[in-house]
Parts: C-alpha cells; sequence; structure tokens
C-alpha cells in the first residue's frame, strides 16, 4: 500500500506534541535542554517516545537517529538526537525514487511494497555492521507494520556519492537510494558510531527540520 504524504499540519502538529512532551523528560535531559532551539527540544521528545514505544528490542536507549521527511532533501533533516546530554547533531539524507517520482527533492509517498523503491515511514532497530556494495552499512529491521518488509528489501543505512554536499551544491538537491537511508560518505562514520548496534531510527513525515 502507498501511503501519500499530506504535509498540511505538520509542523504544528509535531510541536504540541512536542510541547505535551516536555514535561515528561527526564530531569536530567531537561535540564541539558533547556537552553536548546524549540526544533531540537521537539527532535529530542519525539525521540524519547520513540525509544519508549519500542521498549526492550532496543539494546542501547542513549541515541536514537530522527529522520524528517516532511523537508527537501538539500536540508539536514537527519537528527542525531542524544537522550544523555539533550543534544541534536543534523545531517542530510536521501528518500526513495518510489516516493520521490518527480525527483524534485520533496517525498510524496511511503510505501512498504517490495520493488517500490520508497521510503518506508516508522521506528526500525540498527542491527550489524556489514559490507554491502556501497561499503560499510549497518542492517535495519522494521518494528512497524509501515516498514515490516525492511530486511527482505535490504532497506538499511549506507554511504552514497548520490547523497554527497557537492551533488546538493550541483543539481539543488541529494540524489535517490531504493529506499535505503543513504547519506555522505564523509558524514556516515556518524551513523557507524552513533547509531548502529541496537539503537532506534524512527522516520516520518515531522515538519521540525
Amino acid at each position: 500500500m502507498v501511503a501519500h504524504v499530506d504535509r498540511r499540519g505538520l509542523l504544528t502538529g509535531a510541536l504540541a506534541a512536542a510541547a505535551a512532551g516536555v514535561a515528561a523528560l527526564p530531569a536530567r535531559v531537561f535540564a541539558q535542554a533547556s537552553s536548546a532551539s524549540p526544533r531540537d527540544i521537539a527532535i529530542l521528545d519525539i525521540a524519547r517516545r520513540e525509544v519508549e514505544r519500542a521498549g526492550a528490542v532496543l539494546w542501547r536507549r542513549d541515541i536514537a537517529g530522527i529522520a524528517d521527511f516532511a523537508v527537501h532533501s538539500a536540508v539536514p533533516r537527519f537528527h542525531f538526537a542524544n537522550l544523555e546530554n539533550g543534544t541534536v547533531r543534523s545531517f542530510r539524507v536521501c528518500h526513495g525514487t518510489g516516493s520521490d517520482p518527480e525527483h524534485d527533492g520533496y517525498l510524496n509517498y511511503y510505501s512498504d511494497i517490495e520493488g517500490s523503491n520508497c521510503t518506508s515511514r516508522g521506528a526500525y532497530v540498527t542491527w550489524e555492521w556489514y559490507k554491502g556494495r556501497y561499503g560499510t552499512s549497518i542492517r535495519l529491521g522494521g518494528l512497524d507494520p509501515t516498514n515490516l518488509n525492511a530486511l527482505p528489501r535490504a532497506i538499511v543505512m549506507h554511504p552514497a556519492q548520490y547523497a554527497t554536499a557537492d551533488h546538493v551544491a550541483s543539481y539543488g538537491r541529494m540524489g535517490r537510494s531504493n529506499g535505503c537511508f543513504a547519506m555522505d560518505p564523509n558524514d556516515f562514520n556518524e551513523a557507524l558510531w552513533n547509531l548502529s548496534g541496537g539503537r532506534l531510527l524512527f522516520a516520518d513525515s515531522l515538519g521540525i527540520s
């Protein structure tokens, strides 16, 4: 099933959810994030919520990856949310060709159908490193009904030359993957260091980047 993305109300809804959840943040995280921007507070709150929702399936709960596909691919929209020190670091990430058939840089469709080449929304658990077509990559396991085919579809995190800053400078947008979370090779070590090994990745149209 292919889901069309409706961007209306995304930002309002996300910020309202963040505001409602700020009071529930752990005291240590709240104290360290109190000087953060409203955007970062919203990202941290979504990360905390999704880590709690995933529960015991996660091996590590210190850092979560939040992909906000409501915004253009030229914008840093993949966020490493550190729930221990209340910081957020942001990088660019690609979406799938099937999600953006016009190749205008905006994700318009989600799907978990094999062969769709679409990005899938929902929560993932990051697994081990492996050597693949694009070099060292991170396997992903889908945790929601919207992304349960991540493993048979070979939806992973990997570096790619079509995800570089030079590509964005030349074309005004990133290239497209087959549904994988592709990053600039110069940034991908951030994923290897901070996100692999049983941590959470959550992807949706959030409108907070």
